[in-house]
């Protein structure tokens, strides 16, 4: 945690929190370096679905090559805050004024999921557009099945199966599909990988996708390899290894002359640089075991409930108590961090250990800078929305 962070934390208000903190400069520096673990062939979008703010998108810009949206929302969302910045337009479903609207922004690199959609981009494209065929392809006996988040190797409503695409490729040489441009294909298989699989991963893509070319004389520009790079919420100080992940992609691109690679990355870029900061409002004894209550809970921070796991945070001592009773504190040496929401369920660390925790205490929770606030259940017993703060 930055003394930047450390310090606005300690000196808001109660009713100031609970709040999101994020600090900029971090993340701009860990992006810096992330481009520059990549190769030059490598195009490096950042996935607005990790994290949409406003003032995260504007940090990014000018570091990553351009944005991935999955919706209309999305897409006007990150076009008002990076308005040059180019766009993918990829995610299932994508209705038909979804597709106008990305056409009338100028939005020219589409994810297609399915031969309808194809049919539908065609029948609305009024220029060149260019197309990634999204796959699904299949992977050997057991691969996969450990990874946090599957998305392909298995029946999914993302991508194509081979015999799908090909039908695409098809389609595509043929009349009525004049102005969209078949310029490669996109696999997002799964999230959870370190730098080998990940690399193996895009191996084996890319070998599919020259396969595909050969066999129907095309010209492969680009193969979309996704995102998904591993984030560890039980060991923070482990990161992807990007250097190495680089190194295999530039390997993988030696092979393959006049290709290029694009990767998707989203929590992997701003998990870093997010902090939910909040206040112990209570601490409790229920059958020999100590509970902390916060401010908050997973309707403001959802990850650590639908993953499984808890959040790492670090306590901000707070020595001033005020009150004519002693001071509720863990007395375990652990406890479980538990939010105002009325579930069993409002668990955002479990039998965490601690040292000093009081009522009062500040506890600001660690890689809350992606998927955390934005697929939140925000309404459940409409508590206040947090504050949003931003350092660096």
């Amino acid at each position: 945690m930055s003394a930047l962070v450390r310090e606005l934390v300690s000196r808001l208000a109660g009713e100031q929190l609970p709040c999101y903190v994020y600090d900029l400069s971090e993340l701009r520096a860990h992006a810096t370096a992330v481009r520059a673990a990549l190769p030059e062939r490598v195009e490096l979008y950042y996935a607005a679905k990790a994290n949409p703010e406003a003032a995260i998108l504007t940090a990014l810009d000018g570091i990553v090559d351009g944005y991935e949206v999955s919706s209309g929302g999305e897409l006007a969302h990150v076009r008002a805050a990076v308005p040059d910045a180019p766009l993918a337009f990829g995610g299932p479903g994508k209705t038909p004024a979804e597709i106008a609207m990305a056409l009338e922004l100028g939005v020219r690199r589409w994810h297609v999921e399915s031969e309808h959609e194809l049919r539908l981009l065609a029948a609305a494209a009024d220029g060149p557009v260019d197309v990634l065929l999204r796959a699904n392809l299949p992977v050997g006996s057991g691969e996969l099945e450990s990874v946090a988040l599957a998305m392909g190797g298995r029946p999914t409503p993302f991508g194509m199966d081979p015999e799908q695409m090909e039908r695409c490729v098809r389609l595509l040489a043929g009349p009525g599909f004049e102005r969209l441009r078949l310029r490669g294909v996109h696999a997002h298989l799964a999230s959870g990988l370190d730098a080998a699989e990940q690399v193996a991963l895009a191996g084996r893509i890319v070998a599919w996708s020259v396969g595909l070319a050969g066999r129907y004389g095309l010209a492969l520009d680009e193969v979309n390899v996704g995102g998904g790079m591993a984030v560890d919420y039980g060991s923070a100080e482990l990161r992807f290894d990007w250097v190495s992940f680089g190194t295999g992609l530039a390997e993988l691109l030696d092979a393959h002359p006049g290709l290029r690679l694009r990767i998707e990355p989203g929590r992997a870029l701003t998990a870093y640089c997010g902090w939910y900061a909040t206040e112990v409002l209570d601490v409790k004894q229920s059958h020999g075991e100590d509970f902390a209550v916060v401010r908050g809970g997973t309707h403001h921070l959802r990850t650590p409930a639908t993953r499984g796991h808890s959040q790492p945070f670090e306590v901000v001592a707070v020595q001033e108590w005020g009150r004519p009773w002693e001071r509720p504190a863990v007395t375990t040496g652990c406890a479980t961090l538990s939010g105002q929401l009325c579930t069993p369920k409002d668990v955002l660390a479990q039998r965490a250990p601690v040292g000093v925790l009081r009522a009062g205490d500040r506890v600001l929770f660690k890689m809350a800078g992606a998927y955390a606030w934005n697929i939140s259940h925000h309404d459940f017993l409409m508590h206040p929305r947090p504050g949003f703060r931003f350092v660096g």
